[in-house]
């Protein structure tokens, strides 16, 4: 997942202590419940599998406290088990291995401080491949923009329950790249070396951070044309190059009512509101005190993925593109020392410290702007993605 559940629980665990937050409350850490939390997706995908373990932050925390020194392994009723080691804070399974249907899954984990935990028994549901992703330029609340669906069809008509997730990537190409950079050579002095092509055109990569889910249980067939995505078409992502992966999971109904009810929790505009839905229980628990909090699902899902590229003009023709990612207004020096207008200093500081990019100059006169509209290294990578398409 790539929302921060540790946050979303740390707020439902301090509501559910606090008399059902009915009456205004200043937080305070020692409010703070530490609890588990457990994020297992196995798919059938033959790869390395992963699970993250962590516990619930306190507000003020910056960062994950990561649950170091666990013992992880998943067992199946067919004799297997796939055990688990730590890497970068992250539990990955020591071989490949898929999810195969008619099989059943059962996650183990026991802490460094020696504390077991168990998940019920997952199977693997229908396996099903994503037929297409429909890039289609509509209007929704006034707004214009490129719609992205995502179509599926099962004809047992025994998926029904489906989550995605994506990733984009797209081309960001500097509108004021210059084939000369200017340097400092000493305190009243500029001189001018060539400008690497590395920093005109980069490659920025982006998660979903919410959690996308659809169902088709009260339909005839089971058929999905889902909107993962809609774009404005004033948004700079798209002005050159844009790429989308989707991956869509089949879920059982226990794993699609977990990730509504958090769906439901993070995106609540108050968690301590009087409709407090409360702490609610995963398919994981604690062998040794059945009453312990832990958070999180051990997901056993089937998954398939699709990625499309296209180019504004594909989508727009004949139309101006969006606004860059930066407003690129002109910066006028005149590289002089004395009083104003001389502005020699300024100019100097501003090479030195990165904070102008040069475009031209005509005599003593330079024309600058700000990193981002010369140098998209400034803001993004020069490393062009290894499955990228022109």
């Amino acid at each position: 997942m790539t929302i921060t559940i540790n946050k979303i629980f740390t707020l439902l665990l301090l509501c559910f202590i606090i008399n059902g937050c009915t009456e205004q409350y200043v937080m305070q850490t020692n409010t703070y419940e530490e609890a588990l939390v457990v994020e297992a997706t196995i798919t059938n995908e033959f790869k390395k599998q992963e699970i993250k373990i962590t516990k619930t932050s306190r507000f003020e925390d910056k960062e994950t406290k990561i649950e170091s020194g666990a013992e992880v392994y998943i067992t199946d009723n067919a004799g297997n088990q796939y055990n688990f080691e730590e890497q970068s804070g992250v539990y990955v399974s020591t071989s490949e291995f898929k999810a195969v249907p008619d099989r059943e899954y059962h996650l183990n984990i026991t802490t460094n401080d020696g504390k077991s935990y168990t998940s019920s028994r997952e199977t693997l549901p229908t396996e099903i491949e994503m037929e297409s992703i429909i890039p289609t330029v509509v209007t929704i609340d006034e707004q214009r923009g490129v719609q992205i669906n995502v179509n599926s069809y099962d004809p047992s008509n025994t998926s029904k329950y489906y989550r995605y997730e994506y990733e984009e990537t797209y081309k960001i190409i500097a509108p004021k790249w210059a084939l000369r950079k200017a340097v400092v050579l000493g305190p009243r002095e500029i001189g001018f070396v060539p400008n690497s092509v590395d920093t005109k055109i980069c490659y920025s990569t982006k998660n979903n951070t919410d959690i996308l889910l659809t169902n088709t249980s009260e339909l005839k067939t089971d058929q999905v044309n889902f909107p993962v995505r809609f774009i404005s078409d004033q948004n700079y992502i798209i002005t050159n190059r844009y790429s989308i992966l989707v991956r869509q999971y089949v879920e059982n109904l226990a794993a699609y009512t977990y990730y509504k009810t958090l769906k439901k929790i993070s995106g609540s505009g108050s968690i301590l509101s009087p409709n407090q839905p409360g702490f609610f229980y995963g398919n994981l628990k604690s062998v040794d005190n059945p009453n312990e909090k832990i958070i999180g699902f051990f997901d056993v899902a089937s998954v398939s993925s699709k990625r499309i590229f296209f180019n504004y003009e594909d989508l727009f023709p004949g139309e101006p593109p969006p606004p860059y990612y930066a407003k690129c207004e002109e910066q006028y020096f005149i590289f002089c020392f004395g009083d104003p207008p001389c502005s020699g200093p300024e100019l100097i500081g501003g090479i030195q410290d990165h904070s102008l990019t040069y475009f031209a100059h005509s005599g003593i006169d330079y024309y600058m702007y700000i990193p981002e509209c010369g140098d998209c290294t400034s803001f993004s990578s020069n490393i062009k993605p290894l499955f990228w398409e022109n």
